[in-house]
């Protein structure tokens, strides 16, 4: 059955006509001399700031490498979210062997974890109820979220849109925080290799600190690299879905209605599409998630009439204004945070 719009509109969404079409066109093929020059140049750009710490050893000036150092570890972030999807390989047993040399060793960071985090965005997108990424916690991307806070929690949440950059700093050390707590519960595979591989990435990262750099230069280095890496996944993920509608009961029911009306393209090219790590194209991206990256280009223009010719809205603006829209939107929400003189709702006895 068609699906209703908040406007009184009935949407045909054709899912399958659309998949139809995508695959007559061979989009969701694997492309593997893509994916084995973005890895070269991921890890050599890794390899060749580890040799220039080298050749700066004890020096300040090794600081200017910190930024570069976020950047890369970001490429390769993006890159295992790639892997994850099945977007490099099809098999299972590679997939997680490449997901834990990036993800865990490399970055630090706790595939498991993450992947079961993400599996429920992509489900779910925008659901205040089942995404993960729109439940409350530092953030909160609803009204009825904000109202609820007091105290600190509310004065945080009552100038979020203005903390928001600057608490991405943070971004990080937290992403890896939430690695190791996920670890010490049980229910994720691979939990004792996933364990090991971080303790050895946290082994070869002090390892190189302590090898090339003072102990203060040392910590600054991991502050500055950190921040930057946090500041960049953040500002990549954010332009996607903040800001975006929750959809309704009707359109969570439909495949293509409840992944489009919830996510946002960004415009560009493929510098573009290299720097946000082909999150720009994120309509197609959640309606294609295996598809690799450089078909996603391909599949905007396909979805894109596909979507008009039946009226569906699609969503596409500039790297900028969509930073202007979700700080909008955040700064909106904050408005319903309660003031240091909203009364306490007193306990029902």
């Amino acid at each position: 059955m068609p699906t209703p719009d908040p406007r009184g509109a009935e949407l045909r969404s054709d899912y399958g006509e659309l998949v139809r079409e995508i695959r007559r066109r061979g989009l969701l093929h694997p492309r593997p001399a893509f994916y084995l020059c973005l890895s070269a140049l991921a890890l050599g750009a890794l390899a060749t700031l580890v040799l220039l710490l080298f050749g700066l050893r004890d020096s300040w000036w090794a600081l200017l490498l910190a930024p570069a150092f976020g950047v890369a570890s970001a490429q390769i972030a993006f890159l295992s979210h790639d892997a994850a999807h099945r977007q490099v390989v099809r098999g299972r047993r590679l997939t997680t062997a490449i997901c834990l040399t990036l993800g865990n060793l490399l970055n630090g960071l706790s595939y498991g974890w993450w992947v079961a985090k993400h599996d429920a965005h992509h489900a779910h997108p925008n659901d205040l109820d089942s995404d993960p990424d729109v439940t409350p916690g530092v953030f909160v991307f609803d009204t009825d979220q904000a109202g609820d806070r007091r105290g600190g929690p509310a004065w945080m949440t009552r100038h979020q849109a203005a903390l928001f950059f600057p608490l991405l700093t943070l971004e990080g050390f937290n992403l890896r925080a939430e690695g190791v707590r996920a670890l010490l519960r049980p229910g994720i595979a691979h939990r004792w290799a996933e364990g090991l591989l971080l303790l050895g990435h946290l082994a070869l990262y002090l390892a190189l600190m302590v090898s090339t750099l003072t102990w203060l230069q040392g910590i600054a280095f991991v502050i500055v690299h950190q921040a930057v890496l946090g500041v960049y996944l953040g500002s990549s993920f954010a332009p996607s879905h903040k800001g975006m509608p929750a959809p309704t009961a009707e359109e969570a029911h439909d495949p293509l209605l409840r992944q489009v009306l919830c996510s946002r393209n960004i415009r560009g090219g493929p510098l573009v599409d290299l720097a946000l790590g082909g999150l720009n194209l994120q309509i197609e991206h959640h309606l294609f998630p295996s598809m690799p990256r450089p078909n996603l280009r391909l599949a905007r223009p396909v979805v894109r009439q596909h979507c008009q010719e039946r009226g569906i809205p699609y969503a596409e603006t500039t790297l900028l204004a969509s930073y202007r829209l979700a700080l909008g939107h955040l700064h909106q929400v904050g408005l319903a945070a309660p003031g240091p003189s909203a009364p306490r709702e007193k306990a029902t006895p």
